[in-house]
């Protein structure tokens, strides 16, 4: 990407770098609400070549209405792409941009996290996912296998376990059966699919206790 600014490939060297293991809430009882606005792709310009990627760029040097947007599909596109340090300075200017509560905001996480998650990054992903809930009144529905899967991949599995009760609490019908996972999860990875199975093994051979 040839168009990117100089600046832009010097924030490149900042990472948005989180030590050790991340603390998350306790699971809570029930996760019913629907967080729509949270748990989706961020698209300012629908593509993903290079022309849609240098037409993010004039968006986002031009300060446009959907700049934020623009900057967050464009780090996106820089993280799977192997551009993974400027994939993160360009997710961390643009949550710097964004106030604490502004609408946008838990979707950055969510989508950074994602990223994260899928170079490998586990603990830096919770981390991402924490402040995507950080603060919110929604118990959203996507938390519980998600952050099970996270947790299971980093190596948490206890705490994964309880996440994924939460789930079978919530839609006892949905989350009993890994048959259902592709339906539930279209997004998720075949791979990604194949390790919440593992979390639903494990929580069908010791079903935590609640509370």
């Amino acid at each position: 990407m040839g168009y990117l600014r100089s600046g832009l490939c010097a924030l490149g060297l900042l990472l948005a770098s989180t030590a050790g293991a991340q603390t998350l809430p306790a699971p809570a009882e029930f996760y019913f609400d629907d967080d729509a606005r949270t748990a989706v792709p961020i698209v300012a310009i629908a593509g993903d070549d290079d022309q849609t990627h240098a037409r993010l760029m004039q968006l986002i040097d031009r300060n446009a209405r959907t700049a934020d947007q623009a900057r967050a599909q464009l780090a996106r596109a820089l993280m799977q792409t192997g551009r993974e340090d400027t994939g993160r300075a360009l997710y961390t200017q643009t949550i710097a941009a964004l106030s604490p509560r502004a609408p946008l905001r838990s979707a950055v996480h969510w989508n950074y996290a994602w990223d994260l998650y899928r170079l490998g990054h586990y603990d830096e992903a919770l981390e991402q996912w924490r402040q995507s809930l950080d603060g919110r009144l929604l118990k959203p529905s996507w938390a519980p296998p998600t952050l099970a899967l996270a947790l299971w991949s980093a190596g948490r599995r206890d705490e994964a376990v309880r996440w994924y009760a939460a789930a079978v609490r919530t839609e006892p019908t949905q989350w009993s059966d890994p048959a259902r996972y592709p339906a539930l999860l279209p997004g998720w990875a075949e791979r990604e699919r194949a390790t919440l199975t593992e979390v639903f093994n494990a929580w069908r051979a010791a079903p935590p206790a609640w509370p």
